[in-house]
């Protein structure tokens, strides 16, 4: 009875309009409660120890090293190696903007952010080179996902504190699945480009090639830190996060120079802002985790499916379809507090591996990003174009069926995302 009622306030509230972080702490504030001993000031200390995580931490750092990275020109560099790299193929503009993606993505650790750092300069360059404005957008919103599944992302950092799985063998499960759908979109775009006559740009020379990566190479240097850092052992994920914030101050600010001294507190501030709306939801979440878990919702739906026989492959086409559907009204953080704790245990019982599940959902989270009526990237993406939303739900529909043919490989060919984990173990 009281999971009934937590869920359908939690329903109502949305319903009636109310953002998704107040609905979760509401309808876990009038269960608690209405059905709990707790009072209010117990209530008040529990949001602060389930939010009060180690690996939590390294947040609000990727959001500021992110924060730093995007309000420089790290972004404009990155679009100019990989434009030098395959801009001359047809249609290699396009194909250079997901490249383009995949780089930043590896350096900010958010989908929006790399929506607006690369799409904001990549799409008007497209539409002045001939591309067709529709083909550009649905091109960038659909790469731009690439930000929470090439490492660092903030969503795994999220996943691994919700299941206790290791944030580091998250960032390294998410290097070959997010290189392969980067180069998907790009083998996509070069087949669309030869049906549409789309232009080529001259072919760069060996030395533009080199100077252009030279330039990049300072902000390229970062997911090799983090990475290396991390399985080198020299400092865990959390610290890893710290230390990338720390480098991406100097290069902005002392090795490319973008961001002046006085500009500092600006990133500070918008960096601050972007951590406390996510810390927010991530603290509403964790209490409404605690209430499923207090009421023992995991555990009982987990012997439910165990109970009615149903396979590993079975299971993973209910986690798709379910997170199919959440995606299309919350946006991811929610979505991993709300229900990793409810199918991780189902999961470990069928031995499917927390790695793998973790990129699943991930995977999962991207395309939610890109479908109505909640996917951030469209919004991003229609503002950054002044195109109506509907027209960018047109453009990226074909990409994202794409995104959904690449779902079903992620979660039948499991090696995929665990090849370089196991290898480093």
């Amino acid at each position: 009875m009281n999971t009934v009622v937590l869920f359908v306030l939690l329903f109502v509230f949305m319903f009636m309009g109310v953002p998704v972080a107040v609905s979760l702490g509401l309808s876990s504030l009038v269960v608690i409660m209405a059905f709990a001993d707790d009072s209010l000031a117990s209530l008040a200390l529990k949001m602060y120890e389930t939010s009060e995580h180690y690996t939590l931490l390294a947040i609000p750092f990727f959001i500021l090293g992110g924060m730093f990275l995007t309000t420089g020109g790290v972004a404009r560099r990155m679009i100019r190696f990989a434009n030098a790299t395959v801009g001359h193929l047809r249609g290699g503009l396009a194909m250079a903007s997901v490249m383009a993606c995949m780089l930043f993505a590896a350096v900010s650790g958010s989908s929006p952010a790399t929506v607006v750092a690369v799409g904001s300069i990549v799409i008007a360059g497209m539409v002045r080179g001939g591309y067709p404005k529709p083909f550009a957008a649905g091109v960038i919103c659909n790469a731009g996902t690439l930000g929470i599944l090439i490492p660092p992302s903030i969503v795994m950092v999220v996943y691994g504190a919700a299941t206790e799985t290791s944030v580091g063998d998250l960032f390294m499960a998410g290097v070959v699945p997010g290189i392969l759908l980067g180069l998907l979109l790009m083998v996509a775009i070069y087949w669309r480009a030869h049906k549409l006559d789309l232009p080529r740009q001259p072919r760069a020379s060996f030395g533009e090639v080199v100077t252009a990566a030279r330039e990049s190479l300072w902000g390229l240097l970062l997911i090799f830190i983090i990475l290396g850092g991390i399985y080198g052992g020299v400092f865990t994920p959390t610290e890893a996060a710290a230390v990338a914030a720390v480098y991406a101050f100097l290069i902005a600010v002392f090795v490319y120079r973008d961001i002046k001294w006085s500009g500092v507190p600006h990133v500070l501030i918008e960096s601050a802002k972007v951590t406390v709306m996510l810390m927010f939801i991530v603290a509403n979440a964790l209490l409404f985790a605690h209430v499923l878990t207090t009421e023992r919702i995991p555990q009982m739906i987990a012997e439910t499916i165990i109970g009615m026989g149903m396979e590993p492959w079975q299971f993973l086409i209910v986690v798709n379809i379910l997170l199919l559907v959440a995606g299309m009204f919350m946006e991811p953080t929610g979505i991993i507090l709300i229900l990793a704790p409810i199918l991780f245990p189902i999961a470990m019982r069928l031995g499917i591996d927390p790695v793998h599940l973790g990129i699943i959902m991930v995977v999962n989270l991207e395309i939610g990003l890109v479908t109505p009526p909640v996917g951030l990237n469209l919004f991003v993406t229609s503002g950054i174009t002044s195109m109506s939303v509907s027209d960018v739900i047109r453009a990226a529909l074909p990409w994202t069926l794409l995104l959904l043919a690449f779902l079903v490989i992620i979660t039948y060919v499991p090696w995929i995302s665990l090849a370089l984990p196991n290898f480093f173990k």
